[in-house]
């Protein structure tokens, strides 16, 4: 079976991979966002940071919107954590944002671990 965007979210997951050597486990999740952003932009790979997706419910607009942290090529969700352990209300999360933005793949990352922690979401 083919992994969807297979090649994308390993350039994704090698950038987390690089800062995670470099910064380590420990800072707050907007250090990493902040490193992320700087690498990618340097990569010259296209990104959006802290993107904004609107709900409906029965046609009607709700009031509260989604934020994901990047959207990676215009196509991937990149949803990071800075936790001792990644639990099921992440990984839901990380789906809603799928649902909501008609992505087909999130990657849920965890810097809060010695070692980088991640998980690929397919819709």
């Amino acid at each position: 079976m083919e992994l969807v965007y297979k090649e994308e979210s390993y350039q994704i997951i090698g950038k987390c991979m690089e800062v995670h050597k470099e910064l380590g486990h420990g800072f707050a999740e907007i250090v990493y966002k902040d490193a992320l952003e700087l690498l990618f932009g340097l990569d010259k790979i296209y990104f959006e940071r802290e993107k904004e997706y609107l709900v409906y419910f029965r046609g009607v607009l709700l009031r509260h919107k989604f934020y994901a942290d990047f959207v990676v090529f215009d196509k991937i969700i990149l949803e990071l954590k800075c936790l001792s352990m990644l639990t099921e209300e992440h990984t839901a999360q990380t789906i809603n944002y799928l649902k909501v933005s008609g992505n087909k793949l999130g990657l849920l990352v965890n810097f809060g671990r010695g070692r980088l922690e991640y998980k690929r979401l397919v819709l």
